[in-house]
C-alpha cells in the first residue's frame, strides 16, 4: 500500500514536535541576529575586515574540527537533555558577551565555546526529530524545517539591521542570549524524558572517542550511507559557486549595486522555499526517493547555463534576469536535500543517528566553505561567469557516480556490527 501523505496540521499535531520546531526558528534567527551584532562589533573595535571574516568562520570552526565526536553526545546521552543542556549554555555564555568592554580575544573564545554547543544540539534535535515523527510526518516536518531556516535566516538579518542601528550590538547579544533561555525551558517544559539510545542496559560505556569511530565505520562499511553523504557532499560542494563569486558576477552583468548582489543570493534559497513546500505538499511520498537524482540534476544543470549565459551575452538588465531566474530554477532542484534526509534516516539504526547527522553535517560545513571559497580563488584568474559554468558542468560530471551508487543501493539499511549496541529502528 502506498504511504498516506501527511499534512503540515499533523505534524504540529504531534506534540514534542512543536518546541522542537519552535526553538529552531527562534534561535535561528537569534543567531543571525548575532552574527551581523559582533562583526559590526568587531569591525568597530578593529578597523579589519579579516577578524570580522573571522567572527564568521568561529561559527564553523567546531563543525571541522570536532563534528563527529562532538556530535556521539547525542548518542551517548539522553537527547532531551542534550538539547536542554547546550541551549542553557549558550544563554550563560552569550549574557556574557553582551557585557560592554568585554576584551576581543575574550568575546572571540566565548563564540567559540558557544559554537561548541551547535554539533551536539543539532545532532541530537535532528535524531530526535525522526524518533518522535512516523511515516510521511517526519519528510513533511524536514520540508517545513528547511523552509523555516530559509526564512529566519532573512528575518535574523533584517532584524539584526534594525536593531543594531536603533541599539547596539551588545543589546543584539542580549537578546540572542534571551532566545537560548526561553528555547531552553521551552524544551525543558514539552520534551519526553528518554533514555540515553546507545548502550542501553550496559553498565559499562565505551569512551566518547570509540563511540565516535563506531559511528564512522558504520557509515564506512554501508554502501547505502555512503551514496546518501556522497550525493550530499559532492552536490552541496558545486552548487554554492554563485556564492563565492556573487560580487563579481553581479559587477560582470552591469549591476555593482549591493542590493542586486542581494537579489542575486536571494534566488537560490528562495527556489529552495518553494521547492520544499512543492515536495512536501504535491508529490506522493513513495515518488519522492525516485526523484532525488533528477532534481539534483536540476540543482546543477542551471548553474552551468547561468555562467554560459553570462559569458555569451553583453551587460545589462536582461542578462542579469536571466541568471537570476536560472539560480531560482537551481533552488528549486535543491529540494532534493527533502527526500535524501528521509533515505538517510530511514538507512540509519536508531542508536546512530545522532552520531551519522554529525558526519553528515560537517561535511556539509566544510564542502559549502571550500565550494564558496574555491570559486572565489578561480575567479582570480577567470570571469566569474566562467568559475560559474565550469562549476555546473564539473557538478553534473562529479556527482554522477553517487547518484549511481544512490540508486543502487535502494531499500538498504546499515547495519551495526556485533558490539557496537542497539540498533532499534
Amino acid at each position: 500500500m502506498p504511504a498516506r501523505q501527511a499534512t503540515f496540521r499533523e505534524v504540529f499535531a504531534v506534540r514534542e514536535f512543536r518546541p522542537l520546531f519552535g526553538t529552531f526558528l527562534l534561535s535561528t534567527a537569534g543567531d543571525e541576529l548575532a552574527r551581523v551584532a559582533l562583526t559590526v562589533l568587531v569591525y568597530q573595535r578593529t578597523d579589519s575586515p579579516l577578524l570580522s571574516a573571522l567572527t564568521f568562520a568561529i561559527g564553523h570552526l567546531p563543525w571541522l574540527l570536532g563534528g563527529p565526536v562532538l556530535s556521539a553526545l547525542a548518542d551517548r546521552l539522553p537527547r532531551h537533555r542534550v538539547l536542554i543542556s547546550t541551549d542553557a549554555a549558550r544563554a550563560a555564555l552569550l549574557a556574557v558577551m553582551a557585557i560592554p568592554g568585554t576584551p576581543l580575544p575574550v568575546l572571540l573564545g566565548l563564540l567559540f565555546l558557544v559554537s561548541l554547543c551547535a554539533p551536539p544540539f543539532e545532532s541530537a534535535r535532528s535524531a530526535l526529530m525522526a524518533d518522535v515523527l512516523e511515516d510521511d510526518r517526519y519528510a513533511v516536518a524536514t520540508s517545513l524545517t528547511n523552509i523555516t531556516l530559509q526564512l529566519a535566516q532573512v528575518v535574523g538579518f533584517l532584524a539584526a539591521g534594525a536593531i543594531v542601528a536603533v541599539l547596539n550590538p551588545s543589546a543584539a547579544l542580549l537578546i540572542d542570549a534571551a532566545t537560548f533561555a526561553v528555547s531552553a525551558l521551552w524544551l525543558s517544559a514539552g520534551l519526553k524524558r528518554r533514555p540515553a539510545p546507545l548502550h542501553d542496559g550496559h553498565d559499562r560505556r565505551p569512551s566518547l572517542w570509540r563511540d565516535t569511530v563506531a559511528g564512522l565505520q558504520l557509515i564506512g562499511r554501508s554502501p547505502r550511507l555512503l551514496a546518501i553523504i556522497g550525493v550530499l557532499w559532492v552536490a552541496t560542494l558545486f552548487a554554492y559557486a554563485s556564492e563565492g563569486v556573487a560580487a563579481p558576477l553581479v559587477e560582470e552583468l552591469g549591476r555593482g549595486s549591493t542590493a542586486s548582489i542581494g537579489i542575486l543570493l536571494a534566488a537560490n534559497p528562495l527556489g529552495v522555499t518553494i521547492g520544499g513546500l512543492v515536495i512536501a505538499r504535491l508529490v506522493a511520498p513513495e515518488r519522492r526517493e525516485r526523484l532525488v537524482v533528477p532534481l539534483v540534476v536540476l540543482s546543477l544543470a542551471p548553474i552551468l547555463a547561468a555562467g554560459v549565459v553570462a559569458v555569451l551575452t553583453a551587460p545589462g538588465t536582461l542578462p542579469f534576469a536571466a541568471v537570476v531566474a536560472l539560480l531560482f530554477v537551481s533552488g528549486l532542484g535543491a529540494s532534493w536535500l527533502i527526500p535524501l534526509n528521509v533515505s538517510f534516516v530511514q538507512a540509519v539504526p536508531s542508536a546512530f543517528r545522532g552520531r551519522a547527522f554529525g558526519v553528515a553535517v560537517s561535511g556539509l560545513y566544510g564542502v559549502q566553505a571550500v565550494g564558496a571559497l574555491g570559486a572565489g580563488l578561480g575567479a582570480e584568474g577567470v570571469s566569474a561567469s566562467a568559475v560559474l559554468a565550469v562549476s555546473g558542468g564539473l557538478g553534473l560530471l562529479a556527482v554522477a557516480p553517487a547518484l549511481l551508487a544512490y540508486r543502487r543501493t535502494q531499500g538498504s539499511v546499515a547495519a551495526p556490527s556485533a558490539g557496537e549496541g542497539p540498533s532499534r529502528a
